[in-house]
């Protein structure tokens, strides 16, 4: 018998090439499927948010005019363009020398007026001398001794002094009132005369320069709110539950899909008039301010609702009413229903079940039917976004 090995049949090495090409082209074929990254359907908190967009803005910029006219001290001057200043600075102030001048004229007359009352109406002698001489005639005309006329004359005397002293403390109290009120007014007048930074602020323009003899009304500054107005504009369906208060979620295009909360702080009277779109002002907390650049644009939504849901996804696997469920490698268009729809998820309230995958991305390279391989998602990114 002979020791060399048998050689297996042709047939049978034929059946295992065959083979051995098959699981490779299978595997080709499988590695050349699409890639669908896919998240699960989880249960949890679905938002009511109201969509809209945004615009960050100036919240305004403020040209300074003088309330009197004055000539511009070098002293205390601190205008300069662009100098950041804080609320209650110090930009520049008037000579107000003139001034004082008048209020210590106002004041003298203030002082003399009080000495004059403290040492009393010179009538109160005469007074006094007339109200005894009334006495004693009184006395003798009901002894029958004095005519009913000389007596009438005399009680006539005694009154007559008394409105006169009367009227010189009405006098007294008038001067004292008027000088006082121009004092107030004239210290009033300098207080305006120091003019300081109504808001934080950058100087974007100088008009005033020490030594200027402006007038009322003259421009000295103008200054560029440091502060952002982030307003949202709220189509006319979506507006009517929106309340100040309210959480909203922002998303600024030049930064990407990050998302920034903040709450309504304003909702205005009036709506855009060229979209006819309501306007609402809202408060964004966690954005470091140089963030807020006038202009950049992005998407809100303002949460007026929430309610436990059985199936949420991310809203960017939505396609109008339908999403792409896999199953078993294959791709299904699966139509569903609605319900509560925010910037980041969807509720759905028919036609996903928890469990279910969906595709998130690239939704356009995918048609029913087809076969692909998955790249499963955190199934905690919605919540994530939110």
């Amino acid at each position: 018998m002979s020791d060399k090995p048998r050689k297996s049949p042709l047939w049978l090495r034929l059946v295992i090439a065959l083979a051995a090409l098959a699981a490779i082209a299978f595997a080709v074929q499988a590695y050349l499927r699409p890639m669908a990254k896919v998240e699960t359907v989880i249960s949890g908190d679905a938002v009511d948010a109201k969509p809209g967009s945004v615009v960050v803005k100036e919240a305004y910029t403020m040209q300074m005019k003088s309330a009197i006219n004055g000539r511009v001290l070098s002293k205390d001057y601190h205008l300069e363009t662009g100098k950041a200043v804080k609320e209650g600075d110090v930009l520049v102030r008037l000579d107000t020398s003139d001034i004082e001048i008048e209020i210590e004229q106002f004041q003298n007359e203030y002082n003399a007026v009080n000495a004059r009352i403290a040492v009393g109406s010179a009538n109160q002698f005469t007074l006094e001398t007339a109200q005894s001489d009334f006495v004693n005639t009184e006395r003798l005309f009901k002894l029958g001794q004095v005519s009913d006329n000389d007596y009438q004359i005399k009680r006539r005397a005694v009154e007559t002094i008394k409105q006169q002293i009367a009227l010189e403390k009405v006098r007294n109290q008038e001067d004292l009132d008027t000088d006082a009120n121009s004092i107030k007014s004239k210290r009033h007048m300098m207080e305006k005369m120091t003019i300081t930074a109504p808001m934080d602020g950058v100087i974007s323009y100088v008009y005033a320069h020490p030594g200027d003899l402006i007038d009322t009304g003259s421009p000295i500054v103008s200054l560029i709110t440091t502060t952002r107005l982030v307003e949202a504009k709220i189509s006319e369906e979506d507006f009517a539950n929106i309340r100040p208060g309210q959480k909203a979620t922002v998303i600024f295009l030049p930064y990407g899909e990050f998302n920034y909360n903040g709450t309504v702080q304003k909702i205005l009277p009036t709506a855009d008039p060229e979209t006819q779109r309501h306007l609402v002002d809202l408060s964004i907390t966690d954005i470091p301010p140089e963030k807020l650049i006038p202009g950049i644009t992005g998407e809100v939504t303002i949460e007026v609702g929430r309610r436990h849901a059985n199936a949420i996804i991310p809203r960017r696997a939505l396609i109008n009413e339908n999403v792409y469920v896999v199953k078993g490698g294959k791709v299904e268009l699966r139509p569903v229903k609605k319900g509560y729809v925010w910037l980041t998820g969807a509720e759905i309230i028919e036609g996903l079940q928890p469990g279910e995958q969906v595709i998130v991305e690239d939704l356009d390279s995918f048609r029913d039917g087809d076969s692909v391989r998955v790249q499963e998602l955190p199934s905690d990114a919605i919540a994530k976004r939110k």
